[in-house]
């Protein structure tokens, strides 16, 4: 999604958000990662990330991206009206706001080259996917865990559940949205 993009060619507009609609988007994210709402207050996680009474802005892009940034930094984007993904600098500060999966070795370098994960890349010794009361629904958002690394290589869509991943062992497990390296990763504020 982000392989090739820049911000003087793809952001067509920039502007700031109104406060009902800020409510719904942090209803939306607190529903989207259950993590966010720990804490009470203001020491729950979403606060720290996003205060209240900070505006965010609305950066709309082209191929229906918006990207949702607080003081210029990106913090969560979103394809057409589908699910939000926090960026990977987010992640790397917040790395329980969504669930982990793990890839071996073998599919770091696939993985920064943009492609989807694979079920063997995530069933094999050095994969990792939760036990079976901790599975992860097709569709969740979850980070990608990169084996022997301590912070997500990437931000990824879950296209089966975990336990399906499990029995089928071949296929698409997970489709890659952003990772390191791509042109998201490289965007450290919008201006």
């Amino acid at each position: 999604m982000f392989k090739k993009f820049s911000p003087k060619e793809d952001i067509a507009s920039q502007t700031s958000i109104k406060s009902s609609v800020q409510r719904h988007i942090r209803a939306s994210l607190l529903k989207q990662f259950p993590l966010l709402a720990q804490g009470e207050g203001e020491a729950q996680v979403l606060e720290h990330i996003w205060p209240k009474k900070e505006n965010i802005t609305l950066v709309k892009c082209k191929e229906h991206i918006s990207i949702f940034a607080l003081h210029g930094e990106p913090l969560f984007f979103q394809h057409f009206d589908g699910p939000f993904f926090p960026t990977l600098r987010l992640l790397h500060k917040y790395p329980n706001m969504c669930p982990q999966v793990g890839i071996d070795r073998g599919a770091i370098k696939f993985l920064l080259a943009g492609a989807s994960m694979m079920c063997p890349g995530l069933t094999s010794a050095g994969g990792m996917l939760p036990p079976p009361e901790h599975s992860i629904p097709e569709g969740a958002v979850v980070a990608i865990m990169a084996e022997g690394k301590e912070h997500a290589a990437g931000v990824g869509l879950m296209k089966m559940d975990s336990e399906q991943v499990k029995k089928v062992n071949k296929g698409v497990a997970v489709e890659s949205i952003t990772y390191l390296g791509d042109d998201l990763w490289s965007l450290k504020n919008i201006s």
